[in-house]
């Protein structure tokens, strides 16, 4: 399946690619080899969303961006994992919104994405018409609003830049109001699975509103293309600084050589790799779960052997709410009195003076 099939200009409005998003295994194309009948069982529990871009990117059957959009029987089929698995919900002191650190939270806006990644954590309600509501966004804000010692606002969702420009802007301006709200970041999987909604339009709406992060989601090399470089640069562009939060996943990224191209590629379009996750144990995502030694042996590749800029932070987010914490390859051999002995990323040993 090659991008030329797809009808669609790369001009073409982003609302039209989205309407003609594949949400229905019936209608996969014939190139796509499934049982249609079966992955309609899966997809009556975890809806699917494929957009005509996203798709177009996949080069054969199994292949990593496949592997990220088409539903697999496994979602259903493997018991293991748990529903809300960063106990997102127990957090929650109103619909909606995650106060799980003293100085932020996370603040659902969105219930659609522009693809429903099957590795999803919020698998569980995404699509649902019940995650967010005008009611749950009212809430929201006047809960940040009666909260000072909140300065850092994380919108998600689903994904915020789903939302028509409005109703960003609408939210962004109430935000923005609160003294006491010092940085906005906005997390989104849109320069990734949907760069057509990246107009310059919405760069100038968002650059209106610094400080302000944003966020993305690449997980593969084949996933940066002219389009998603040409949305991330408009967002740079508009003064915005870019992270990526990638997740490590069982056969589309875990492999040290697919890893470094994708972070050295990252930089390429002005994107910082900011996080590596290890995958949250969310009920139907199993298929996808890497070993944690996995992730640290993808670090140590990095390490040393790219730019300082291109190595992530390698991070577990832990089941059941207990927040993320950074995990690092040992490279303390031993500590000896005023002496470090450390290895090196060659694997060599050095002894490195040190106070007490």
């Amino acid at each position: 399946m090659k991008a030329k099939d797809i009808r669609l200009t790369a001009d073409a409005p982003w609302r039209e690619f989205l309407s003609r998003s594949i949400t229905s295994p019936l209608d996969l194309p014939e190139s796509i080899q499934a049982d249609r009948a079966l992955l309609q069982t899966v997809t009556a529990r975890y809806p699917m969303r494929i957009n005509p871009y996203y798709l177009g990117l996949i080069k054969e059957v199994g292949d990593p961006i496949y592997r990220q959009c088409i539903p697999d029987i496994r979602e259903i089929s493997e018991e293991a994992g748990v529903e809300d698995p960063l106990n997102e919900e127990g957090d929650s002191p109103v619909p909606g919104l995650t106060h799980r650190y003293p100085d932020r939270v996370l603040f659902l806006v969105s219930s659609g994405c522009a693809m429903y990644c099957r590795f999803c954590n919020r698998k569980r309600k995404v699509a649902s018409a019940s995650m967010v509501s005008e009611a749950s966004i009212r809430e929201g804000l006047s809960y940040i609003r009666g909260h000072r010692e909140i300065r850092d606002v994380l919108l998600s969702g689903g994904d915020p830049l789903l939302l028509r420009n409005r109703q960003l802007a609408r939210i962004l301006t109430e935000l923005r109001a609160m003294p006491h709200v010092e940085i906005i970041r906005i997390g989104t999987r849109v320069p990734c699975t949907l760069p057509q909604r990246v107009t310059r339009h919405l760069a100038r709406l968002l650059g209106g509103f610094k400080p302000l992060y944003i966020n993305t989601h690449f997980n593969h090399p084949d996933e940066i293309t002219g389009q998603a470089a040409l949305a991330c640069n408009r967002l740079a562009d508009a003064g915005i600084p870019l992270g990526c939060q990638t997740v490590l996943l069982r056969d589309v990224n875990d492999d040290p050589g697919v890893m470094k191209r994708l972070m050295q590629k990252l930089l390429t379009i002005r994107v910082r790799p900011y996080y590596l996750f290890l995958a949250d144990a969310a009920k139907g995502t199993s298929h996808f779960w890497t070993p944690v030694n996995k992730g640290l042996e993808v670090i140590s590749a990095l390490q040393g052997h790219t730019s300082g800029l291109g190595v992530p932070h390698f991070a577990v987010d832990l089941l059941g709410g207990g927040g993320k914490i950074p995990i690092l390859p040992e490279y303390v051999v031993q500590k000896e009195s005023h002496v470090l002995v450390a290895r090196n990323y060659a694997g060599k040993t050095y002894r490195h003076p040190v106070l007490d």
